[in-house]
């Protein structure tokens, strides 16, 4: 036995797949009812960062891009991924210049969570950036972009009718229209 992790029993394990990104790996074990089984997880290289950009008319900016692991075409908030090891803020920062050009002179965190925890340990944290300034987007070359400014609003019912699936940015604009609810968004905007 190579180990356990809580009530699973590990045999052994192999990785299947390493890239720049994600590990897979393969694991034989003994569940938690004592029958012999297979687990496969995803070890992420990275932490999923997202930024809701709000300028002083409470509007956003949506990022649309072709995903290939859905094959569909996604609207969400500016996205990327930081080190693990690193600075989450600097790198939110740098994800939202990259993917729209934008600077926020504040900054505040939204969320942190786990996404599909069964199967892998990829986290996230969403921040809310205000006091923006204008400049030159510079994706990814991966990465063919549409940039849309929107009211709150409007991305709020994006959420609400299933517009916006992916989770971060679900999780994140619920946040701040919590936060719009709750008559905090617009006094935070103005500090």
């Amino acid at each position: 036995m190579t180990g356990k992790r809580g009530p699973w029993s590990i045999l052994s394990r192999r990785e299947e797949y390493d890239n720049r990104w994600i590990r897979v790996t393969h694991h034989e074990v003994i569940t938690p009812s004592g029958d012999a089984g297979i687990y496969g997880t995803v070890h992420f290289k990275n932490k999923a960062l997202g930024i809701v950009p709000v300028d002083a008319e409470e509007h956003t900016f949506l990022v649309g891009q072709y995903r290939f692991a859905l094959d569909a075409y996604s609207w969400e908030i500016p996205e990327g991924g930081g080190a693990l090891d690193g600075d989450f803020l600097e790198s939110a920062k740098r994800e939202l210049r990259e993917e729209t050009g934008l600077r926020a002179a504040r900054w505040q965190k939204l969320v942190e969570c786990d996404l599909s925890n069964s199967v892998c340990d990829e986290t996230a944290i969403a921040f809310l950036a205000w006091e923006l300034e204008h400049g030159q987007s510079a994706p990814d070359p991966t990465e063919e972009l549409a940039v849309r400014r929107v009211p709150l609003a409007e991305a709020f019912r994006m959420v609400n009718s299933g517009e916006i699936r992916d989770a971060i940015s679900v999780m994140a604009l619920q946040a701040v229209e919590l936060l719009a609810l709750k008559g905090r968004l617009g006094s935070l905007l103005k500090t």
